[in-house]
């Protein structure tokens, strides 16, 4: 299980201190998947890393009592002037991972071809979210933060994606962040609205969507329902 309580995060900017989150509190036990939706700028990927622990609350607990991963398709944690081989070494390494099996993995499902042997800081941020969620599927983790995996690739590489999360892996704990509001509801078995840095919980997706939409301030366009919103 993983146990948020009380979560505070407050920047320092040049015009101010800046809340972010304001007394986030929830439980996340296993097997189950947090859908958050929120405007952006709402704190929304603060939240999954202070979770992933990259970095650290200004107050208030966070109690990981299963594994958790960082960020899918979030390259903070790999050196740049290394290549994605030599990432993959230093991955593995870390967590006592065969390399040889990790490397012919992830360059299957990476589709980088040579790039793999070039630095990272040569890659595309397409290559580098590639890169990063390959690798951070070679990992076992009890937990996944997915934040914005929509953005990484083409169709063919999403299904891909979705196959190794939420077929191969779907015991597993997730939290999910998505502008995508269908992405959200078909993945998730519970969802939260995140709005002034407090996170509203909910049982039933069309209840917590209907209040995300009233929050932003949405609008049907001409011709609804035939056009589907986005959350952006």
């Amino acid at each position: 299980m993983i146990s948020v309580r009380d979560l505070r995060k407050v920047y320092t900017t040049r015009f101010g201190k800046k809340l972010v989150l304001d007394g986030v509190s929830f439980d996340l036990n296993k097997g189950e998947r947090l859908g958050v939706l929120g405007r952006n700028g709402a704190g929304k990927s603060t939240m999954v890393r202070l979770v992933s622990g990259a970095e650290r609350p200004t107050s208030g607990s966070i109690d990981r009592r299963m594994s958790v991963s960082w960020p899918l398709a979030f390259g903070g944690a790999f050196q740049y002037n290394l290549t994605g081989l030599d990432n993959i070494r230093f991955i593995s390494r870390i967590y006592d991972q065969d390399f040889e099996r990790n490397l012919a993995y992830v360059e299957e499902f990476a589709e980088l071809g040579p790039y793999m042997r070039e630095p990272l800081r040569s890659y595309s941020s397409g290559m580098k979210a590639r890169l990063a969620f390959a690798i951070s599927m070679i990992i076992e983790f009890d937990c996944f933060l997915i934040d914005e995996i929509a953005s990484v690739g083409d169709a063919r590489f999403h299904d891909k994606c979705n196959h190794e999360l939420f077929e191969r892996r779907g015991d597993r704990a997730m939290i999910i962040i998505s502008h995508d509001a269908a992405y959200v509801r078909d993945h998730c078995t519970r969802w939260g609205v995140l709005h002034d840095g407090r996170l509203e919980l909910y049982g039933d997706f069309e209840v917590a969507y209907a209040d995300f939409k009233e929050l932003i301030g949405w609008k049907p366009p001409p011709g609804w329902p035939f056009v589907e919103p986005t959350t952006a």
